[in-house]
């Protein structure tokens, strides 16, 4: 069984009453010893090995790791895009073979967004062609979400003339719109600057206590990880395997610059890049 560690005293998969308004006795991802290999330049590169994890109806599950480590490479698993060399991913209790609606992910590029489509038509274009709505349906919808991001001022504009941050609020106004079981984040604010990316923290925070979606959500940043998440699966440097499971339900934006964050951050990098072996036996809760 993958350990567990504890930031506080909450068990890694305990939940206050608005974070986990569970629906399922199974949980919605399963994803079991996965291990996933790529062609490289010099051979075959195993980017992942056997990592298992579970995430629950409405977790903010954050994958956390150095660059490398194959946390983005199992983001596009879950989605889909890539079949595991080993192991399976179960998105209710079904393998998943490849992308569908039901899994909708938001990428770090700005340029996701069809630049000849206004605002609008970009959120409401994959609701007609994937939920099959008619055009009024899809345009109401897309207002709706549109308005959840302060974005139905420049639901006519053009994506060439919006800032980064406001692309990014359009392409999650889009993946929200979908409705997905499981929305995946891939390092969504890594490009953005530090003012905006604290923003989108703040706005993406206030969606989920909106709309308790499901969040799959990758970072290379202990911070964020703490900020977004209400669970964090730590994955060991190339090529990535489970070093941890934290609960971290205790932060929030809130949290940061204060001793109990820093010292939560300094123990994750601990955790990150430490010798396993030296972590305490009295640490341990699974």
């Amino acid at each position: 069984m993958t350990s567990q560690y504890l930031l506080h005293e909450e068990p890694a998969h305990a939940a206050d009453s608005n974070a986990h308004p569970e629906t399922h006795n199974q949980p919605p991802l399963q994803v079991e010893d996965v291990t996933i290999e790529y062609q490289g330049l010099q051979g075959v590169v195993r980017a992942t090995h056997r990592v298992s994890f579970e995430v629950d109806t409405a977790d903010r599950f954050v994958l956390l790791g150095p660059s490398g480590c194959g946390k983005s490479t199992l983001l596009k698993a879950v989605a889909g895009f890539l079949r595991p060399r080993g192991g399976h991913i179960l998105l209710d209790g079904h393998p998943v073979v490849d992308a569908g609606p039901d899994r909708i992910v938001v990428f770090q590029e700005f340029d996701q967004l069809p630049s000849w489509k206004t605002v609008q038509q970009n959120v409401a274009f994959p609701l007609r062609v994937a939920r099959s709505l008619s055009r009024r349906e899809a345009n109401d919808r897309a207002m709706h979400y549109l308005e959840k991001v302060g974005l139905v001022a420049f639901a006519g504009a053009y994506p060439h003339t919006l800032s980064g941050g406001m692309k990014q609020r359009v392409a999650i106004a889009r993946a929200l719109a979908m409705q997905p079981r499981i929305l995946l984040m891939d390092e969504p604010f890594a490009a953005l600057d530090a003012l905006t990316r604290r923003k989108m923290q703040e706005e993406l925070l206030q969606l989920w206590e909106e709309e308790h979606f499901t969040l799959l959500f990758v970072t290379h940043s202990i911070e964020e990880a703490l900020v977004i998440g209400n669970r964090i699966l730590l994955l060991s440097p190339h090529p990535g395997r489970v070093r941890a499971e934290l609960s971290a339900q205790r932060f929030g934006l809130h949290s940061q610059g204060g001793t109990e964050f820093q010292a939560a951050v300094s123990r994750i990098h601990g955790l990150l890049f430490g010798n396993p072996i030296d972590i305490q036996p009295s640490q341990r809760v699974a």
